[in-house]
């Protein structure tokens, strides 16, 4: 009888402790999912009268067209499709939106029109496979810049789109990828962006009739152009970096028979690199983001004065993208975020520089003030090269080692930067730590960084990662046993570095979408990825035996650590056979491995739903082996 009792007594307490572990699962997946919700607004650009913005968000789960009055009010839904859209534009006549939108999320972008109220929806590219990129309007409104690799896969080439008889004219071909960065008012010419090897790109002047064509940046070895036509159309301001270092603003003149002139520095910081800037419609202001280890600092430039008019300018969050000036250039739109604040259209007022938060991302059962804000740290690499992080602690951190997660960025010339990450605040609120580095080859930091990665160069890139260990380890934020790495893109070629470099470091880890064998990467990708990145990573025609020894699928055997896989069927970037070699040889070794494909998504996870499933299986997976 008695051992009928005990027995009793422990299924009751077996039954009572699964209980409790269900429901703590629950009370987690619940919580995870709720930060994964967290939307986001980007894309803003102005209505010829300055009266409305239309922007992106994923407020009803998928990327789409919303637009908002200026003054502030309720959000219409313009458009309502099955796939996300990128980025949306409004023709200076008013009368349509252009936007690009991804057919399953994949990287073959189709180019379309609507109406501002949602109806005429209008493709203007052919469909298919090709890969089109959106520019912007011409001033009359009539056609529309793009870059498309439908003539030859390798190349992207510049085109103007006619949206009244839906003709496009192919005005310049390129070698790598072409894109026009403005156009003047007549139409007669034409500024060209190309890059045709990653690194190093140069600026154009194009004759959009004839398509001859003037560099106006020529240079040697790696460099960074990016600009805009002045008011006269005789002048091109841009951001450079020829002959050093750090991008800078400045400007080049046009001679006769349209010789350029020497770049004319009007602006350099030695602490910071010019990430971007925007001109007003009349050209007389130009808007500077300047990138300062990540965060953003915002400057105005008086033109004509050739002086700064208000510097550093007080931003109410760390990172602005997407600026765009109203006609009458009283206004700026423009998408702020950070680590603690979602992607919002905020309107910048020019006479007063005073902000207004325009919209509201919803954030339902987060409290945004209780969320976790990083600090930038910086140590030193195998070599004595200084290198810098993100690190975010939880705030009941008893200051003890605990569990920290390293978390790479993709690119491999991306850079960590303090944005908004819902999965770094769903880790944090279970008590884990994120190191997030910007480890060489990271942008942002000068030209000479972020090409110490090239070639060869990235063993010293993947010891990076040992260094990242120590410092967490020697700081004493790390528990040596409970080190976890995680990232995605190239961010994922460094997850399975680092496992199969150091098995003995690394406890666990997580793969989304990475690279992991440059060999079957080549063959597969986009023709025109492959052919810009030779010089980055190596040419598959003469270093095979260099990109087998860079590849961590020849050393995959090593890894032990639980790993899970997360990728987009529809991934052309990174194509999904990546994530299946790991996979594959993971369970035949025993390894716990989970893979989960998404369907429906590319490179990366766009949709609400599928961002909730690859947040809630990243974070249980860490908590579990963690």
């Amino acid at each position: 009888m008695k051992k009928i009792f005990l027995l009793v007594i422990i299924v009751l307490i077996f039954f009572h402790s699964s209980i409790i572990k269900a429901q703590e699962k629950n009370i987690i997946e619940t919580s995870v999912a709720m930060m994964a919700k967290i939307g986001a607004c980007w894309s803003p650009t102005f209505s010829p009268d300055g009266q409305t913005v239309a922007f992106i968000s994923n407020m009803n789960g998928v990327p789409q067209i919303w637009t908002i009055p200026r003054a502030g009010g309720w959000p219409t839904l313009v458009t309502s499709l099955e796939d996300p859209i990128n980025s949306v534009k409004w023709s200076p006549n008013g009368k349509w939106l252009s936007f690009s939108m991804s057919p399953g999320g994949g990287m073959n972008q189709q180019i379309y029109i609507v109406r501002p109220d949602g109806s005429d929806v209008t493709l203007l590219t052919g469909g298919g496979n090709e890969t089109n990129r959106l520019g912007n309007w011409t001033s009359d409104g009539r056609k529309l810049m793009m870059s498309s690799n439908r003539r030859l896969p390798t190349s992207m080439d510049a085109y103007l789109i006619d949206i009244e008889d839906v003709k496009l004219e192919l005005i310049s071909k390129s070698k790598g990828i072409g894109s026009f960065s403005d156009i003047t008012n007549d139409g007669e010419y034409a500024l060209l962006n190309r890059l045709e090897s990653r690194g190093s790109n140069d600026l154009f002047l194009i004759q959009t009739k004839t398509g001859q064509e003037k560099i106006l940046t020529d240079h040697k070895g790696p460099g960074t152009f990016f600009g805009q036509f002045s008011s006269n159309e005789r002048e091109i301001y841009l951001g450079f970096n020829k002959n050093r270092d750090l991008v800078a603003f400045g400007k080049i003149k046009l001679k006769k028979q349209d010789q350029p002139g020497p770049i004319e520095v009007l602006l350099e910081r030695a602490d910071a690199e010019l990430e971007s800037f925007k001109l007003n419609n009349d050209a007389t202001l130009a808007v500077l983001i300047w990138n300062v280890y990540g965060r953003n600092e915002l400057s105005i430039y008086d033109l004509e004065k050739h002086e700064v008019i208000k510097n550093n300018i007080s931003l109410p969050s760390e990172i602005v993208r997407g600026i765009d000036f109203s006609k009458n250039g009283k206004w700026i739109t423009l998408e702020l975020s950070g680590a603690t604040t979602p992607r919002d259209i905020w309107i910048l007022n020019t006479e007063t520089y005073e902000f207004r938060q325009l919209t509201f991302s919803p954030h339902a059962g987060v409290d945004l003030k209780t969320l976790i804000s990083p600090k930038l740290v910086s140590f030193s690499a195998h070599d004595g090269l200084k290198l810098t992080a993100w690190l975010y602690q939880p705030k009941s951190s008893s200051y003890k080692p605990g569990p920290v997660v390293l978390s790479f960025h993709g690119g491999p010339e991306g850079q960590e930067r303090p944005r908004f990450r819902s999965d770094y605040q769903a880790l944090l609120a279970q008590g884990i730590s994120i190191l997030a580095p910007n480890v060489r080859g990271s942008s942002g930091f000068g030209k000479k960084f972020v090409n110490l990665d090239n070639g060869e160069l990235r063993f010293n890139g993947i010891k990076d990662i040992k260094s990242c260990i120590k410092y967490v380890i020697n700081s004493e934020i790390a528990d040596p046993q409970r080190i976890g790495i995680m990232g995605g893109s190239y961010g994922g070629y460094m997850v399975m570095a680092g496992l199969a470099y150091y098995p003995d470091l690394i406890s666990v880890g997580a793969n989304l979408f990475g690279v992991v064998n440059f060999e079957t990467f080549f063959a597969n990708t986009e023709p025109w990825m492959a052919a810009i990145s030779t010089i980055e990573y190596g040419d598959p025609k003469t270093e095979k035996d260099l990109l087998r020894s860079l590849s961590p699928i020849h050393k995959v055997d090593q890894v032990r650590a639980p790993t899970i896989v997360l990728h987009g069927a529809n991934d052309t970037n990174v194509p999904v056979v990546e994530a299946e070699q790991v996979v594959e040889n993971l369970k035949e070794r025993d390894v716990p491995v989970e893979y989960i494909l998404f369907p429906d998504e590319g490179h990366g996870f766009r949709k609400t739903i599928n961002r909730i499933r690859s947040t809630t299986s990243i974070v249980n997976w860490f908590v579990k082996y963690l």
